[in-house]
């Protein structure tokens, strides 16, 4: 069968990724087309566009973006009709993904989608919309099957992909490329533009406080080493890339912008800090709009404060190392890890890939 699969992040390479492996073990002749990144296209797939062009952060940068972000949708759209795919993934990304979406079930294409829009967080009128224009749904949060239920829409948990990705990496032997003379702070600034350049010069503040530390930075892919040296200055702080595991792995606290990461961070059992801040206009009409009491997704799974959330005017220096002792203290950070237990329990189980794949081609057996 043709796969034509839409992730618009890193997390959404990882996870379409792995659910590729597995859908190539049940079917033997699967062919993919993609707009994602290197992980996708290292499976085999077919790469129109990569997820670092795509990307765009906040309500405001996404107005600047806007000519760009339609115009790919029309390229989208023209490219899935001249391929004509017996079904469509979507991972996540909505903004662009419920577009095609619409646009596939109107040209008579199956539609998945594969980690739901976090429509329980805002814009929840967008399940009448899901409801109409997608086939199969497959969540990955607990609390998202009931949520979809309120609606009178069946979905399938298929549990955390993270459990697999933390999981297969603990199965291989993997060494971090920088030494660790020191005990380690991770810092993960996100993996946008505008991200890191919020985020990581106050996570790099904390380096002075902290001597008997040394610092390292988690490179995003889709970034170069050029990028973050104009934030480091010269200072003594390292930089990995396509190490997240391996840093997390050795690291002792880690500074974490908010999103995929947080959760990623605390699979490792890592004891860590959230921090988010965003344009000001953007930040004011999200709280206007955000239905959730949390950002991380840590919190938002317990339902409970189990990492601190350092928001906008909250996330100084001052309250960022206090913060940060914190989780350098034992008794503080036995409660964080007991709590990272619970959730791991809270998540599903392993398989989530796998579990996919198969109710996938289920379905679409059942279809033809």
């Amino acid at each position: 069968m043709k796969y034509y699969i839409i992730a618009g992040e890193a997390s959404g390479d990882l996870h379409a990724s792995n659910l590729m492996k597995e859908l190539k073990v049940l079917d033997t002749s699967a062919r993919f087309r993609c707009w994602g990144g290197d992980l996708m296209q290292a499976q085999g797939a077919e790469l129109v566009k990569h997820y670092r062009d795509l990307a765009f952060m906040g309500f405001t940068e996404v107005l600047m973006n806007l000519r760009t972000i339609l115009k790919n949708i029309d390229v989208c759209k023209k490219d899935i009709i001249q391929h004509k795919p017996d079904v469509l993934i979507l991972v996540d990304y909505p903004g662009f993904n419920l577009r095609v979406a619409e646009f596939a079930k109107a040209n008579g294409i199956k539609v998945f989608y594969y980690i739901s829009p976090q429509i329980w967080a805002w814009k929840q009128s967008r399940v009448h919309k899901i409801k109409r224009i997608v086939d199969k749904m497959f969540v990955i949060l607990p609390f998202e099957k009931e949520f979809y239920k309120r609606f009178d829409m069946e979905v399938d948990f298929v549990g955390h992909p993270l459990l697999d990705a933390v999981a297969n990496y603990a199965a291989q032997s993997n060494s971090l490329s920088v030494t660790t003379e020191k005990p380690i702070i991770a810092i993960l600034p996100g993996s946008r533009k505008q991200e890191i350049a919020t985020m990581l010069p106050m996570m790099l503040a904390m380096k002075k406080q902290y001597s008997d530390y040394q610092f390292v930075i988690a490179g995003a892919p889709s970034q170069t080493k050029e990028y973050y040296q104009t934030f480091i200055a010269g200072a003594d702080v390292k930089i990995v890339f396509n190490e997240t595991y391996q840093l997390l792995q050795k690291a002792e606290a880690a500074l974490v912008t908010s999103g995929t990461a947080t959760l990623e961070t605390a699979l490792f059992n890592v004891p860590e800090v959230v921090c988010y801040k965003g344009g000001a206009i953007s930040f004011a009409i999200a709280k206007q709009l955000v239905k959730v009491k949390y950002i991380s997704l840590v919190n938002l799974i317990m339902d409970k404060e189990i990492v601190k959330e350092l928001i906008q005017n909250e996330l100084n220096e001052k309250n960022l190392k206090e913060e940060l002792d914190k989780l350098l203290n034992p008794f503080p950070r036995k409660m964080m890890l007991t709590n990272f237990s619970e959730l791991r329990a809270k998540l599903g189980g392993s398989g989530a890939s796998k579990k996919t794949a198969e109710l996938m081609i289920n379905y679409l057996k059942q279809n033809k």
